[in-house]
């Protein structure tokens, strides 16, 4: 077992700017005492060394007068910590620019990023394709690290100013483009273009080849060394990071790290995510912290969810100038390091899966679908589109797969989602999903495209089956907006809803009128004789709630998501500001957490207003001997009637976690 399998980590990483190579390392370390850090990341090479290399191309810090890196890793490693060394190969000291243009981007016109003296280089440049090598072989020959870390990992369109300048176009990018793709670069202009698919590819294989090499080399000679980046391909450390932006366009996501965390725990068997919550508001304000109530649900979430804890500032503690998130931070490592045994390795109870699209365009869709089950309390896992095919023993152990927007899935995904269906599993697409995919659209549900989807505003959806829609009981229409595709359902074993109502005229109101229920339908259901079922939405519920929040497109979609999830596990009235995680442990006990994301009025975190006499139902599990608060330590009051037991939980502030001990636990590992 690798160190890092136990998947308890709790990180801090200073990232540190060239002067802090000054820093008192003995200080720094009595603050990670105060987090329980358990791993610290912390500036090696790239950008600038943090040590005395002695490569020509790596340029050090003219503030090191000792060994930085040295003395960090002893001192860590002495207090059982870690260490994980962090290197940036995506810039250069333009020094080296000077000696060595061609490793470095260049945009449409041959002009090279220089942002205050650092250089943007090229991945496909000697800088990135050897030099880096190099400079990590000299790192892990020199010092005892436990793992590395690259940020920026990729391709590199903008600066960090937000200037947007596009795919590099050096010789390099133009050759293996070229060599790979068996077309010209400078022909490509943008997302727009028709090369925009196979320069995507031309990214993905060219990230794979380097991550490629970097594992042959690391794992060849320290193969207890872990390697970490954002992407996942030969990687054992996934990194993510919950962080905000001013100018990220709303509406804010509360549930930043816990999707952040799902989409991986729950797609790779065989990676950890990291996702780290990022102290500073932006890139820009490096010295301010959000709020702490925000870092609180960030943290929370990375534990539900399955993760260790990641927490980063800028530079070292010691002068730090907004101290007002420590508190809360160090609160909650100290929790999680008193009881690390019970976290890490959580088994799904999850009674649908929700597929994260492969498609940009799609994202928003996903998100508001996302939203809708949490706001539910519906148990779901996440997996990546790319890895359906690889889990797919897990898409085989749900009632229901939710596909929002796949577009051109792979022909293995396709003959696994074939293969689901046949096993009575439900499959529900949305957004869109298949358009350029006839055959799925017809043999999954009965559904034939029969034009581009109306963009047209003021048109309406016809929800007025109230057995079928009893959320929507009031309502007779609901809106549409945004593309509304024309779809032709098989009449003979497809029930078709949701009539589209034409729009009509909207202004001035003496002339609103008109609207008539037109020949298509926004919702057919498809039923395969003994078997699964397809349902298909020919529009987009998920972006809709996502962007507007109308609980009517909520309703829409889980009204008929209840009709297919025969038995819940899980039954509760509680808010829909309680996000709700249910697992098995690792000894076969059942971990029911609740974090309360109350006091978030769309762009604030305050504190939670407190929940009080909550109740959650449990159906159908093994007796419970036992339940009792994690946070607390106090019994929960349970309450067994026939096959519903019904736990009572007094008071919620903004976290607690029950331990709820069953008669027949499991008393053994859970795989």
């Amino acid at each position: 077992m690798n160190w890092w399998s136990s998947n308890q980590l709790r990180l801090i990483q200073n990232n540190l700017r060239e002067i802090d190579a000054e820093m008192n390392v003995d200080l720094l370390m009595k603050e990670l005492q105060e987090f329980h850090a358990n791993v610290l990341m912390m500036n090696a090479g790239g950008i600038f060394a943090f040590y005395p290399s002695t490569l020509a191309h790596q340029y050090v810090t003219p503030y090191l007068h000792t060994d930085l890196l040295q003395e960090s890793i002893a001192k860590a490693h002495e207090l059982d910590m870690k260490f994980i060394a962090r290197f940036d190969f995506s810039k250069a000291h333009e020094s080296l620019f000077e000696t060595n243009p061609e490793w470095f981007y260049r945009d449409r016109n041959g002009q090279e990023v220089n942002y205050f003296g650092i250089v943007h280089t090229c991945l496909n440049g000697a800088y990135q394709q050897e030099k880096s090598l190099e400079t990590i072989t000299e790192v892990l020959e020199k010092y005892p690290v436990d793992g590395i870390f690259f940020n920026m990992f990729g391709y590199q369109h903008w600066d960090y100013s937000g200037n947007h300048y596009g795919p590099c176009y050096c010789d390099h990018c133009r050759h293996r483009f070229q060599e790979i793709c068996g077309a010209e670069l400078l022909d490509y202009t943008g997302p727009e273009h028709e090369l925009h698919d196979l320069y995507l590819q031309f990214q993905d294989f060219t990230s794979r080849e380097i991550l490629g090499k970097i594992h042959d080399l690391v794992k060849s000679r320290w193969p207890d060394v872990a390697i970490s980046t954002y992407h996942p391909h030969q990687v054992d450390i996934i990194r993510k990071e919950s962080n905000t932006s001013l100018t990220r366009a709303l509406p804010l996501w509360p549930y930043s790290a816990s999707e952040n965390v799902a989409s991986v725990v729950q797609s790779w068997d065989n990676k950890l995510i990291s996702n780290c919550s990022i102290n500073a508001i932006d890139l820009t304000y490096r010295f301010t912290g959000v709020s702490p109530y925000e870092t609180e649900v960030r943290l929370y979430q990375n534990i539900a969810n399955g993760s260790g804890l990641d927490f980063c500032i800028i530079g070292a503690f010691e002068g730090y100038p907004d101290r007002r998130n420590f508190a809360a931070a160090q609160r909650i490592f100290r929790y999680h390091a008193e009881n690390e045994q019970i976290y890490g390795r959580l088994a799904s109870m999850a009674e649908v899966i929700l597929i994260k699209p492969a498609a940009v365009e799609a994202g928003e869709e996903y998100l508001g679908l996302y939203k809708m089950l949490k706001e539910s309390h519906v148990l779901f896992d996440v997996i990546v589109e790319e890895q359906m095919a690889a889990m797919a023993h897990k898409l085989a152990r749900v009632q229901v797969i939710i596909l929002p927007g796949l577009q051109r899935p792979e022909p293995h995904t396709i003959e696994v989602l074939k293969e689901t269906q046949k096993q009575g599993i439900v499959l529900l697409a949305t957004g869109h999903a298949f358009k350029e995919n006839n055959e799925c659209l017809q043999e999954w549900f009965g559904a034939v495209r029969s034009g581009e989807p109306d963009m047209l505003p003021a048109a309406y959806l016809h929800v007025g089956d109230h057995d079928m829609f009893p959320s929507l009981k009031d309502r007779e229409w609901i809106t549409v907006n945004g593309g509304f595709a024309r779809i032709q359902f098989d009449s003979s074993n497809t029930e078709r809803h949701m009539a589209y109502i034409e729009p009509a005229s909207f202004g001035p109101p003496e002339r609103a009128y008109g609207h008539r229920i037109g020949e298509s339908y926004g919702l057919g259901i498809t039923q395969h004789g003994d078997y699964g079922a397809g349902v298909y939405y020919g529009w987009n519920p998920g972006k809709l709630y996502y962007n507007h929040g109308f609980e009517d497109h909520k309703h829409a979609v889980l009204d008929i998501l209840d009709r297919f999830i025969k038995e819940r596990v899980l039954k509760t009235c509680l808010p829909a500001s309680v996000e709700l995680f249910l697992n098995r442990t690792k000894d076969g006990n059942l971990l029911l957490q609740l974090l309360n994301l109350s006091g978030f009025n769309g762009t604030t975190y305050m504190e939670a207003l407190p929940l009080y006499n909550l109740e959650i139902e449990l159906h159908n599990i093994d007796p419970i001997i036992h339940a009792y608060s994690l946070c607390s330590a106090e019994a929960s009051s349970i309450k067994q009637d026939g096959h519903i037991t019904t736990i009572n939980l007094p008071k919620l502030a903004r976290y607690d976690a029950i331990i709820i001990e069953m008669d027949h636990a499991l008393k053994r590992e859970v795989t």
